[in-house]
């Protein structure tokens, strides 16, 4: 099972985490990591590594970070820098998070990544597209006489 690591400014990545819990239950294999104002990048770093050795499966990891080019990422990105099993994504939002936690049984590492981006972007909406959406679909019912 691919491991993964999630991480971001402040309280995103415990806030997210208490979300899944909510969502799909207590996670194998996950671990959080916030990046408080206080905290150092040393610090970070320090905790990656130790979520890395605690939860490495040997199927490979994901760190899910909050920001391109933050601190988190920049981190994250560092580390896999020094094994080939590691895969970083940015703009990590709650329905990638969960469908990915879900679903990481399924997949390689390569897909896991690929697919988190899929779906990152698929959550991005408002109503007003969905509604759009809905009415479309609704119409090539009627027109095809279904």
């Amino acid at each position: 099972m691919i491991s993964v690591i999630l991480s971001g400014h402040g309280g995103f990545a415990s806030g997210i985490a208490k979300a899944i819990h909510q969502v799909i239950g207590e996670q194998p294999q996950f671990k959080f990591i916030d990046f408080p104002e206080e905290a150092t990048t040393p610090q970070l770093e320090a905790s990656m590594r130790s979520a890395i050795e605690e939860i490495d499966s040997g199927d490979g990891i994901v760190f899910l970070t909050d920001l391109l080019g933050g601190t988190p990422f920049r981190t994250a990105s560092l580390l896999s820098q020094e094994r080939s099993d590691i895969e970083v994504v940015t703009g990590t939002n709650l329905q990638m998070a969960a469908e990915m936690l879900l679903e990481r049984d399924e997949l390689q590492l390569i897909e896991f990544r690929d697919q988190a981006v899929e779906c990152a972007h698929r959550g991005i909406t408002s109503l007003a597209a969905e509604m759009a959406c809905k009415a479309e679909q609704t119409a090539t019912v009627e027109e095809d006489g279904i």
